[in-house]
């Protein structure tokens, strides 16, 4: 399909008409509040919404603004998090909370240059921000919306870059409503790949997740699980309870230390106070 004007119409009426009959419901969705429509887009990077949707809800009511959250350790974020992976993300959300609640009075920015300045927040996340919080007509794209505009507009094309999909995606928002105009886009790819061949398969951003069962991204879980409940360890008693041997352990202890998850002290090793 070129994207001629007519092309864009029927494409408009496709995914609007598709939306009325089969739009999803979910929690960030039946919200405007900025924090927790953040909250919602950092969670939802690399995870799929199942498992986010309790701990999402589990997150708000801990931390239920910005402020507290701001203010909490990193150990209780962490304990928070688990079970979604990518810690890493959990570091970053407290770190952009104190960068708002320092820089930004508590109040989520609604510019994408300026999210784009705090912790693992990157031009998409920010997009979609901009979009779902404050309903701007921001551009950005994700895995869903990725899927749709290849299925239309690239079923001809393998490696499709994000840059090629940007000016379609810019061409057709819906200005006025870009909230459910997003929304209708990302329920359309979820359909596509239930019924077909993935269609983001075609894009140069897939990557195909490698199994977690005994993968390094298990293994540092497994060890921060364990500093989450216990204030300190030794690091022969992490060894012991991990199962890991000791020069990989070392090593991977260094990356976390490096990394902001953990403190060692001499034979000990426990969660980051900061």
């Amino acid at each position: 399909m070129s994207s001629s004007k007519i092309d864009i119409r029927m494409f408009r009426k496709t995914i609007r008409e598709y939306y009325k009959k089969h739009k999803r419901s979910f929690p960030w969705r039946n919200t405007r509040n900025p924090y927790f429509i953040l909250v919602s887009e950092v969670m939802l990077q690399q995870t799929q919404v199942g498992r986010v949707i309790p701990k999402y809800e589990m997150f708000i009511k801990l931390f239920p603004t910005i402020s507290l959250l701001a203010k909490v350790s990193t150990r209780d974020v962490l304990g928070a998090w688990q079970g979604l992976g990518y810690n890493r993300r959990a570091l970053y959300l407290l770190s952009a909370a104190q960068t708002i609640e320092r820089d930004y009075g508590g109040v989520v920015p609604q510019d994408s240059d300026a999210l784009q300045k705090l912790a693992g927040i990157g031009r998409n996340t920010a997009g979609a921000i901009c979009v779902f919080a404050y309903n701007a007509p921001a551009s950005f794209v994700e895995t869903n919306i990725r899927s749709t505009f290849i299925h239309f507009f690239f079923k001809n094309r393998n490696k499709v870059r994000d840059k090629d999909i940007f000016p379609l995606v810019e061409k057709t928002i819906d200005v006025k409503n870009p909230r459910e105009w997003y929304w209708a886009l990302m329920d359309y790819g979820v359909m596509l790949k239930e019924r077909h061949l993935n269609p983001s398969r075609k894009s140069t951003h897939y990557k195909k997740q490698g199994a977690f069962k005994g993968s390094h991204r298990e293994k540092r879980g497994l060890v921060l699980k364990i500093l989450i409940k216990k204030s300190s360890q030794t690091l022969n008693a992490l060894a012991l309870s991990t199962n890991i041997d000791m020069p990989y352990l070392k090593k991977m202890l260094g990356d976390l230390q490096k990394e902001g998850f953990i403190t060692q002290d001499k034979n000990f090793v426990k969660i980051s106070s900061h």
